[in-house]
């Protein structure tokens, strides 16, 4: 009773801990995607300031070389710039979305000094377009674009300095969410290991009780095969002639001499015969030999 109770209570029990281990697992490995991502979000943040920096800096270059020459081919570096600055904001603004509300408001700062930027630019070379080259020299000397420039690299500096830190920190929990993985796979599958290794030795040693305790039944039986069997011999030989001959006596008692017996006597000759009737009919039950007949033999 013991061995088929614990394992009633081992086999569940090491069915929950394998749905527990991988339940534990896959929230493990959920909580490590979920901080890759985060990584790479990071990572994109980063690639999208900087490319906000370049296009600002070509768009910087493409002007001050056709302000210098005059040449319309120099303005195709600011051109390109000028169509990929609004993919680059909106790749920020999506990427600093779930940032804190500072990082959210240097990114509107931000986007607000590049558009006075490209203002600043397209004065000056709408100047030069028109032949007025040494007012568009006079508005650079301003030093407006300048001024634009570096709060532009402050500000991008800033947000990157924060989404250093940022994707620090998510290396930092990355990294310590994969020991974790690691820790708790190792502990898990070890408990696992050791509670499979018992329940297995559990269900050898109950197959070989059940193996030995199925032996000694059939040797118990055989035994009382054996004295069944020379129960049915006594019955089949000594104690059928033994009751042929009760039955046969009272028969004959009363057929010969039931007119001198008194009644008393006659009724003891008859509860004889009844009763070597009932014990032939037993035997028959035990022995299944065929009943007698009318004079107290087989048939």
């Amino acid at each position: 009773m013991i061995r088929k109770a614990a394992l009633q209570i081992g086999i569940p029990a090491l069915l929950a801990f394998i749905a527990w281990n991988a339940y534990l697992a896959v929230n493990h490995l959920k909580r490590v995607q979920t901080i890759a991502a985060l990584t790479l979000e990071s990572s994109a943040i980063q690639a999208e300031l900087s490319g906000v920096l370049k296009d600002v800096t070509d768009m910087e270059t493409g002007q001050r070389g056709f302000l210098l020459t005059g040449d319309p081919a120099y303005l195709q570096p600011y051109t390109d710039a000028k169509g990929r600055m609004e993919m680059d904001f909106v790749s920020l603004r999506a990427g600093l979305s779930d940032r804190m509300q500072r990082e959210q408001s240097l990114e509107s700062r931000l986007e607000s000094l590049v558009k006075s930027k490209q203002a600043e630019m397209e004065r000056s070379i709408s100047l030069r377009q028109q032949g007025y080259r040494h007012r568009s020299f006079k508005l650079v000397d301003t030093n407006e674009g300048k001024d634009y420039m570096d709060e532009i690299r402050r500000i991008a500096s800033s947000l990157s300095s924060a989404e250093s830190t940022n994707f620090a920190r998510f290396d930092t929990e990355r990294t310590a969410a994969l020991k974790r993985v690691l820790s708790v796979t190792v502990i898990t599958n070890s408990v696992l290991l050791v509670l499979a290794a018992c329940l297995f030795g559990l269900i050898r040693r109950h197959r070989r009780l059940l193996v030995e305790e199925a032996v000694q039944s059939r040797n118990e039986l055989a035994v009382r095969d054996l004295q069944l069997e020379k129960l049915t011999s006594a019955l089949s030989g000594q104690a059928r002639s033994d009751i042929i001959a009760i039955n046969t006596n009272s028969r004959l008692l009363l057929e010969n001499y039931g007119g001198f017996l008194p009644r008393q006597g006659h009724e003891y000759a008859e509860q004889m015969k009844e009763a070597a009737a009932q014990m032939e009919r037993l035997r028959q039950d035990l022995v299944g030999n065929p009943p007698p007949n009318g004079n107290g033999r087989a048939a």
